[in-house]
């Protein structure tokens, strides 16, 4: 692909993209949401409106859809939140906390009512019950209780592990110490959402503005900030409240669990927590509809902040069976409300330069508070974008804002551009470096090309090293990478590990000292050791993300193993190395290409053994802790033919739940295939290479 303005993620339509043009988009996803994930539910400083998100998750899903085989292990889609900040400790939650996927009109919702009759084979005449409840816009938490008495308390984090808020959660006068009423539950996990009332809002912000301190931007971000404080004390002055609506996890000592998420909504209001009122049980999909359309109406009146309506499958044991898709639960959704919008000025366009290179441009917009929120920043991802919207300096334009962060730009309204204004011309050269910047066939981003001689390439580089997900370096901030790189303190990550020689020079530096000092290279020394997943990701390499490296530390064990296949790749594109790798599943040519070009580099190859044999870092092998009791854990798995108690889609859900690889095709490394009713060439194949079958009802057995 050119450099021609028609190529563009998000540009074309999904039917018109080839295959290269699908790969390098699926690509500049996954890197930007990622990054809104951290800025959203780690910072709780977002820089893009909810809907503008959403409408990014979407594009994903769709070229995802046409281009099935170019899954990223990275991908958005298997992706909740983001990791738990370092300030709390962490907690693992005994099942994922997941986000919900999103509709946005009513054919959505209708498409979800269709999804689920079909992953269940239900009837068409068989109704479907769903609970309805406003969505309201806060901050997830989960409870636990043993014997009735809370013990701990965190926040959703990625999903996976949540933040430690215990003592902030206690603070909360809906979230019962004691549970109430007899025989609870030995062990029970309430999930729920911790909010703040507009009023209380207001109240803190005038109180703030009276002391001289700035007023927050919305109750969505006070309650979150509100329950990260590491003083209680000022967690409780916030008013905070609580919403509970599900269970992550019961183990009942006598007696039976709820069965439909109705009883489960009154047991939680005979324990003691609140409910919302308005929670309603709907039997038909124009119901739910009817039920979303009251609450639209009703929104403005409510007392706090909703941003849709969440739709949840009343049956317990159709939830079970529905389970989890990517990042979200098969048997939710939420309908989210439409988008505010206002117009500002587009002050000026600059370019900024990402570890990769990517020049990315950013509008500055001149201040503009829609729904209360003060708004001056959008990304306008690419040049493609610009070109497609015509962007301006100079342009007043639509932005419209669904949640509590900086709009996107909808439009230009033309009629009111300036007469003297110039198209916006995408700068061909590095604004940091002033090398040549390139736009390679199937890339929507233009590059410098400057590589490590580019100090905006570099410092990012090494800032990504330190990130919380990467080696996690305490004290190693932004501010610093940026000082000592500038200083020649750090050139190469190897560096870092050797700042305790210039421990006198950190030391004399302004806003340090000896005790700050000794902090940093003890927070540095503490992180000699890393795990494999979290090493290849600190890398940097292009297209690699967090899931992308868990995939390649899963499949390869050890860092000695997996450097040996990339070097041996990048050797020889047509060897036995390079076919493992790009056979990996989700591994596409796209992301195998721009491992092997790392590994191909001598400077790259310089730089891992400065880390690892002159700097002795210590690389652990890949230890899994996913389905450890499962049977099927690690196993290869390929089903073919019709099963009988249940759908296809239902089957491989599950595999994949119990920490089973499915395929699609047979080959050598199967481990089983699972032969239903009129099996085809895959069974013979099976037969052929000597794998493992199983009838249905011996797969039932295998996974108990």
């Amino acid at each position: 692909m050119t450099g021609k303005k028609t190529k563009s993620a998000g540009v074309l339509p999904v039917e018109s993209l080839s295959h290269a043009e699908a790969a390098a988009e699926l690509a500049w996803l996954a890197r930007d949401i990622a990054r809104h994930d951290r800025l959203y539910h780690q910072k709780d400083t977002p820089e893009i409106t909810d809907a503008e998100y959403d409408s990014l998750r979407r594009r994903n899903e769709a070229i995802e859809a046409r281009f099935p085989e170019l899954k990223r292990a990275d991908s958005p889609s298997l992706r909740v939140g983001a990791p738990a900040a370092p300030a709390f400790a962490k907690v693992a939650h005994v099942r994922p906390m997941l986000s919900l996927t999103n509709a946005f009109d009513e054919d959505d919702v209708r498409d979800f009512f269709a999804r689920i009759r079909r992953f269940l084979g239900l009837a068409e005449d068989e109704t479907i019950d769903v609970m309805c409840e406003p969505k309201i816009d806060g901050i997830s938490a989960s409870l636990r209780y043993e014997a009735g008495n809370f013990v701990r308390g965190a926040t959703r984090g990625d999903g996976e592990i949540g933040e430690d808020v215990t003592a902030n959660l206690r603070t909360l006068p809906e979230i019962p110490a004691q549970l109430a009423g007899k025989d609870p539950p030995e062990i029970v996990e309430v999930r729920g959402e911790v909010y703040m009332r507009r009023a209380d809002f207001l109240k803190l912000n005038q109180t703030r503005i009276a002391e001289g301190e700035p007023a927050f931007a919305n109750p969505r971000n006070s309650a979150a900030g509100g329950l990260r404080q590491l003083d209680p004390k000022i967690t409780a002055r916030r008013n905070l409240r609580f919403f509970a609506y599900a269970l992550g996890d019961i183990r009942e000592s006598r007696g039976v669990g709820p069965h439909t998420h109705a009883e489960l909504l009154r047991r939680l209001k005979r324990w003691g927590f609140a409910v919302n009122p308005m929670t309603e049980l709907c039997v038909s999909v124009d119901a739910a509809l009817a039920f979303y359309r009251g609450v639209e109406d009703k929104r403005s009146a409510l007392p706090y902040d909703i941003d849709g309506v969440v739709y949840k499958v009343n049956r317990l044991d159709w939830q079970e069976r529905l389970g989890m898709v990517s990042r979200a639960p098969r048997w939710a959704i939420a309908h989210k409300f439409k988008a505010e919008q206002g117009q500002t000025v587009i002050q000026n366009i600059l370019i900024q330069v990402g570890r990769t290179g990517a020049l990315t441009p950013v509008a500055e917009l001149e201040p503009i508070n829609i729904g209360g929120v003060v708004v001056q920043r959008a990304t306008l991802h690419n040049e493609d974008e610009i070109a497609r919207k015509d962007v301006r300096v100079g342009d007043t334009v639509v932005v419209q804002r669904a949640g509590d962060v900086i709009p996107q730009i909808v439009a230009v309204v033309t009629e009111q551009r300036p007469k003297d204004s110039q198209p916006f011309v995408f700068p061909k050269a590095c604004p940091v470096c002033g090398s040549l910047a390139i736009r390679e066939p199937g890339e929507v981003a233009w590059r410098c090309t400057g590589g490590l001689i580019c100090s905006a390439q570099a410092v990012e580089r090494l800032r990504h090293f330190v990130s919380r997900d990467a080696f996690d370096i305490e004290g190693l901030g932004e501010k610093h990478i940026a000082a000592f790189f500038t200083d020649g303190f750090i050139k190469t990550p190897a560096d870092i590990f050797r700042l305790h020689a210039r421990k006198e020079e950190i030391a004399a530096r302004e806003g340090w000292g000896d005790i700050s000092t000794a902090k940093l290279i003890a927070a540095i020394e503490a992180k000699r050791e890393i795990p494999l997943d979290r090493f290849i990701y600190a890398l940097g390499i292009r297209q690699i993300g967090q899931a992308t490296a868990r995939l390649l530390a899963r499949h390869y064990g050890s860092f000695t193993a997996f450097r040996k296949a990339m070097t041996e790749a990048a050797a020889d594109s047509e060897g036995e190395a390079f076919q493992e790798l790009d056979s990996i599943s989700q591994i596409g040519p796209s992301v195998a290409a721009d491992l092997v070009g790392f590994f191909a580099e001598p400077h790259n190859l310089d730089i891992l053994d400065d880390l690892e044999k002159k700097e002795k870092l210590r690389i652990g092998d890949f230890v899994s802790t996913a389905a450890q009791d499962s049977p099927v854990a690690g196993k290869t798995v390929v089903f073919t033919g019709t099963l009988m108690t249940m759908t296809r889609h239902e089957a491989k859900a599950k595999a994949e739940a119990l920490g089973a690889k499915v395929a699609e095709s047979v080959s050598k490394k199967t481990d089983y295939v699972v032969v239903g009713e009129d099996a085809g060439s895959k069974a013979a194949k099976a037969a052929g290479l000597g794998v493992k079958t199983l009838s249905e009802d011996e797969w039932l057995r295998l996974i108990g």
